[in-house]
Order: C-alpha cells, then sequence, then structure tokens
C-alpha cells in the first residue's frame, strides 16, 4: 500500500513530454528567472544567518530536486523570505549544524505528508488568513533589513521588532548616510523600473551599479565577502541523533510553512498559466527531497518561491526544464564568478529585499478584506499582529483558529427551530381547533450540532401548555454527538412533564448516530418515531381525541358519586338543542352514514353515571395535493 503510493509520488516520463512543445523559451525562462533569483538568494542566505554561499547553494540543489520531482511543471523553488524568519531563532539558538539538522527532518515529515495525501487540504486554508500571514511575512523581512540598510552591526534583541528598534537607536547615535543611499537607491531602481520595463532585470542591475560605486568610491559598505569556486562537497556531519527531540518543534515549523508556501505557489501558477493544474501530494514529496538533498550540500531549508515563479510564468515556460535551467545557471555562476559576488554590498542586498516585501503585500487585496465582514477583519489583523509580534506558526495556528470560531459561530446561526402550523385537511374547524390548541409542530432546519445545540436546548425547553410535540428532522443537515445527546435531552425534559414527543423525517444517516448513542430509543418502542411527518399527525390527533374529545368544560370530579335525586350536568351549548330533549337524555347524533355513535370515550359512560361523551367523525387525514415538496411531509 505505501509501496504503491510512494511509486505513484515519483516522477513520470509524461512529466517531460511538455519538453517537447517549446523548449527553447523554457531555456530563456529559465536564465530570465536565474538572473531575478541570484540577488535574492544570495540576500537570503544573509539574513538566514549561515552566510550567502549558503543562499546559492540552497538555490541551486533544492532548485534542481524540486524541478525534477516536484508536481508542478511551473514551480521554483529556493530560499525565501519566509522561510528566514523562521530560521534566524533557530540559528541563534542551536548554530548552523542545527539549521541544517532541522531541513533535513522537516524534508522527512513534508515526506510523510506526501505519502498520507495531505496536499490537498491546503486549500481549506481560510483567505484573511494567508494574506494577514504574507502581509506579516513582508513587514518581518522588511524588520530584518534595517540594520544591513542603515550599515549597523551588532544589534541585538529576541524577537526581530527588537532588534529592528536596536538597530535604529545604534543609527541614531552615530548615522551612516551611505547605506541608507545605496538601499533605497537599490529598492527605488526596482519598483520604478518594473514600472517602465517589466521584463528587465532591475533587481540585478541595481545590485550591479550599487557595486561598482561601492568600489569606485570610499564609501565604508559591509560586502558579502569571499565565496567558494566550487559546490561544497556533501556531508553527514550536522546530523545528531540525541537532539531530534529538542529539534522536532522546528522542524514541525519549516515542514509546515514549506508545504504551505509551496502548494500555495503552485495555486498561483496555476492560475496565472493555460491548462496546468499541480499534484499537491507530489509537490510536497519534491519539497521533502530537497530538504533532505540540500542540508548534505550545506544548503538552508527551501521552500517554493512566489515571486521567483511569477516570473518563470510571465518569462514563458512551459515545463520542467525551466526551473531545472535556473539551477544550472545559478551553479555556473558560483563556479564562474564567485569571487565577483563577493563584492556585492550588503545594503544593496537589503534594498533588493526591501522592494520585495513592497511587491509583497496587495494592498487592495487587504482593503477588501477589511471591509468584506467584520469577521475577516479581525481573522486578517489577528493573524497579521501574531506575525510581527511572534512567529509564522503562531500567527498561522492563531488564525486558522479564530477563523474556525467564526465559522462554527455563523453556521451554527443558521440552525433554526421553527414552529410549522398543522395542515387543516378534512378536520372539522371544532377539531382542527381542538387540535391546534394541544398539538404544535417544529421543523428543525441546519446544523444540529455542538456550536448550535445550546440554543436548540433553550428553545426547546420554552414549550409550555401542549399535549403533543411533533420535531420535524427531514431539514436536518448533519447531526454530531453534541447535538444527538442536547436532542435526546429536550425530548426527555418533556416526557418528563407530561408531553407527548414524536419525531418525523429521521435521514438514515442521523439514524444511525442517534441509535448508536441511544437517542429517543424510548419513543422507538413506544412507537413515536415516523417516516414522515403525515402519519406522525394522525398518531398525535387520535392521541389528542381519545384524551380530549371537543373543546368543552369536563365533567366534574365528583359525578360517579353523585345521588339519585342529584340534577344532571348541564350539557354543551354546541350540543344542545332548544326544541329537544332535556339535557338528562342527550341526544347522540348519528355517523354520516347512519352508522351508530362512536363508543364512549370513558368507561364511566357505561353505567350511565355520567352524559356520554361523543368524538366528531371526521375523514382520514391527507396530505395536500401532488406538487409540493416531500419535504414538506417530513
Amino acid at each position: 500500500m505505501v509501496g504503491a503510493r510512494i511509486a505513484g509520488l515519483l516522477p513520470q516520463r509524461s512529466d517531460w513530454s511538455a519538453v517537447r512543445r517549446s523548449p527553447r523559451g523554457d531555456l530563456i525562462a529559465g536564465l530570465t528567472v536565474a538572473v531575478v533569483a541570484l540577488p535574492l538568494a544570495l540576500a537570503f542566505g544573509v539574513t538566514s544567518g549561515l552566510g550567502a554561499q549558503a543562499g546559492l547553494v540552497t538555490a541551486v540543489v533544492a532548485g534542481a530536486v524540486a524541478a525534477v520531482f516536484g508536481g508542478s511543471n511551473l514551480q521554483v523553488s529556493g530560499p525565501t523570505g519566509a522561510m528566514t524568519v523562521v530560521l534566524v531563532p533557530v540559528v541563534q539558538r542551536f548554530g548552523a549544524r542545527g539549521v541544517l539538522m532541522v531541513g533535513a527532518m522537516a524534508g522527512l515529515v513534508l515526506i510523510g505528508l506526501a505519502v498520507a495525501r495531505l496536499g490537498r487540504y491546503v486549500r481549506y486554508l481560510p483567505t484573511p488568513v494567508l494574506e494577514g500571514f504574507t502581509a506579516g511575512i513582508a513587514v518581518v523581512i522588511a524588520l530584518q533589513q534595517l540594520p544591513a540598510a542603515l550599515g549597523v552591526t551588532g544589534a541585538h534583541g529576541d524577537k526581530v521588532w527588537a532588534v529592528a528598534f536596536d538597530a535604529v537607536v545604534r543609527f541614531a547615535g552615530e548615522p551612516h548616510p551611505a547605506p541608507v543611499a545605496v538601499a533605497l537607491g537599490v529598492a527605488a531602481l526596482m519598483l520604478l523600473g518594473a514600472r517602465w520595463r517589466p521584463g528587465l532585470p532591475f533587481s540585478l542591475l541595481g545590485v550591479a551599479a550599487a557595486t561598482v560605486v561601492a568600489e569606485a568610491l570610499p564609501l565604508g559598505l559591509a560586502r558579502i565577502g569571499s565565496l567558494p569556486s566550487a559546490v561544497p562537497s556533501p556531508s553527514l556531519s550536522f546530523i545528531d541523533v540525541h537532539a531530534v527531540r529538542t529539534l522536532l518543534p522546528a522542524a514541525l515549523a519549516v515542514a509546515a510553512l514549506a508545504a504551505l508556501e509551496s502548494l500555495l505557489s503552485a495555486t498561483v501558477a496555476d492560475a496565472m498559466s493555460v491548462n496546468e493544474q499541480h499534484d499537491p501530494d507530489r509537490e510536497l514529496f519534491g519539497q521533502g527531497l530537497a530538504n533532505l538533498a540540500a542540508p548534505v550540500f550545506g544548503g538552508i531549508p527551501a521552500t517554493a518561491a512566489i515571486a521567483r515563479t511569477a516570473v518563470n510564468v510571465r518569462a514563458g515556460a512551459r515545463s520542467k526544464l525551466a526551473s531545472l535551467t535556473h539551477a544550472v545557471a545559478l551553479a555556473v555562476i558560483v563556479l564562474a564568478f564567485g569571487p565577483l559576488v563577493g563584492h556585492i554590498p550588503l545594503a544593496a542586498l537589503a534594498g533588493v529585499l526591501l522592494a520585495t516585501t513592497v511587491r509583497m503585500v496587495e494592498a487592495g487585496s487587504l482593503l477588501a478584506l477589511a471591509r468584506a465582514t467584520r469577521g475577516d477583519a479581525l481573522v486578517l489583523i489577528l493573524t497579521f499582529t501574531v506575525t510581527v509580534a511572534l512567529d509564522l506558526v503562531t500567527a498561522v495556528a492563531v488564525g486558522i483558529g479564530v477563523a474556525i470560531v467564526l465559522a462554527l459561530r455563523a453556521v451554527a446561526r443558521t440552525a433554526r427551530l421553527e414552529q410549522v402550523p398543522l395542515e387543516p385537511g378534512d378536520h372539522s374547524a371544532e377539531e382542527h381547533a381542538l387540535l391546534a390548541e394541544h398539538i404544535v409542530a417544529y421543523r428543525l432546519d441546519g446544523p444540529l450540532f455542538f456550536a448550535a445545540a445550546h440554543t436548540f436546548l433553550l428553545q426547546l425547553s420554552e414549550i409550555a401548555d401542549v399535549r403533543v410535540v411533533i420535531l420535524r428532522m427531514s431539514r436536518v443537515s448533519t447531526v454530531d454527538a453534541t447535538g444527538a445527546h442536547v436532542l435526546g435531552d429536550a425530548i426527555n425534559r418533556l416526557r418528563r412533564r407530561g408531553i407527548t414527543v414524536l419525531l418525523s423525517g429521521i435521514a438514515p444517516g442521523h439514524e444511525e448516530i442517534l441509535d448508536a448513542l441511544g437517542v429517543a430509543e424510548q419513543l422507538r418502542r413506544d412507537g413515536q418515531v415516523f417516516t414522515d411527518t403525515p402519519s406522525a399527525i394522525r398518531y398525535a390527533r387520535s392521541h389528542v381525541l381519545h384524551h380530549h374529545g371537543p373543546d368543552r368544560p369536563p365533567p366534574p370530579a365528583t359525578t360517579h358519586h353523585q345521588g339519585p335525586d342529584s340534577p344532571p350536568p348541564p350539557a354543551p351549548a354546541h350540543h344542545q338543542d332548544p326544541d329537544g330533549p332535556p339535557p338528562s337524555a342527550p341526544t347522540h347524533p348519528e355517523g354520516a352514514n347512519g352508522s351508530p355513535p362512536p363508543a364512549p370515550a370513558h368507561p364511566e359512560d357505561d353505567n350511565g353515571s355520567t352524559p356520554r361523551r361523543w368524538e366528531p367523525q371526521t375523514a382520514p387525514f391527507r396530505p395536500p395535493a401532488p406538487g409540493t415538496s416531500p419535504r414538506d411531509y417530513c
């Protein structure tokens, strides 16, 4: 079973059939993405704390592995800003070896998620959570770049915002305008140039220009430093079995972020292209293998990059060849231009990331969500705030938790307990008035589950002054254990007050839940559970007429103790004829076809001690004419 699933996650020959459609376009798109990815890989490597070399190695190794084994033809993987946000505290606490170990463990978790086929569930993440998460990441990345953009070293703090604040304080004490000018200049060139000529790689042009200026002028700018002229040799020296338990929370956070960002990026790529559909489970499998391979060469945990994937699609990519070309091109840059790359100012890379954060935030989308509903605005603001103040995983967990609570409240509000009138049918007006006085029918609409059960119980508990309650269950959409228990509790409360409870129209799936929990078991034994409402109404009619008859004052409680000389009780006004026999000899009307009157309603009638009560003769209950919905009778 597991072997078959793993075999289904491996690359197929059909994956590369798209290469034949436009190989030249894929090569051009791959080179374009490599030019854009180079400064980002360097910047994210530096920001993570492991250096620019780690960023380049990650872009090469993880980018190639994810391209071959991933589930999207258009996805581009490598180091990302969101991942560096998670890695910074890991580096501070466990060092470089801890980061490599966390990446490998996260890769195993991702492979497990792929084998379990959990990739499809990312589609259920609420949009306010995703938007708040993305906006929060943008702010965190911008805060991370403040020390480099201000030319400050040695800033301290437990959180990103605390480090940024310390950097601002240090800069205010010893201002150095050159790094600020370089960072803002590169960022402005990228943002303004993208509006003028979107197809040009202004990030690379800006970094190159900043490097030339830094070499020509004595500005005192900090540089990346020397890079090796080859890809590092593979090594497993970072593996520490004893540290697994300590590093597990961080590994789970990295795996969750990698899965989330990769599947979101693949979804964006599908929307930007035509006739493309990614396989979420294979994408998780590819990202898992990529995160297993990258630490072996000294790379940091990787995930799909939404910005680079978008560039890939816009550049005309049609197959996996484009993302594979991007990785190979970066490897050539490392081998051929490593020493040159080491002269790039850190402030220039900070400017690249500052411009990237501006592009990450879609102000129109955020404003639209904030105006949609108060619940969406709350989830959006809460997710954003927790992302900036605490960490990403906590932010996603809090955002999803609040969104679930709000969704449950909204669903619970759709559940209604509505009193519905009884069908008059062929009853006489007198009999219908009697039934309406002693029988009440309620229709349950919507879900009967834990979030709505309390309100349901309160509403049913307010029922009073009736003999029979009919609960119409056909429109109940779902029932859980809490809802079933509350239904049983309400039924028992009504029965203890002497009220007969009838159930009608229970769906088969709901009936299984009620039976499993023993709800309404006594009603079933008493024959008070019906498949449709007309049957329940017939039973209720018979029950009420048997115990009450027409609406008239009941005979005195001492009638059967009266002496022979006591006057008889007065007959009901609507049965007494002024010209008829005296009240002591009441008239017994015959049935509609001349049949004798119905049997006495009380045993006292047989000994003549009390007047005989009669019951109106009515035709059998008939539902309204065909054409109405069958659900109206359940």
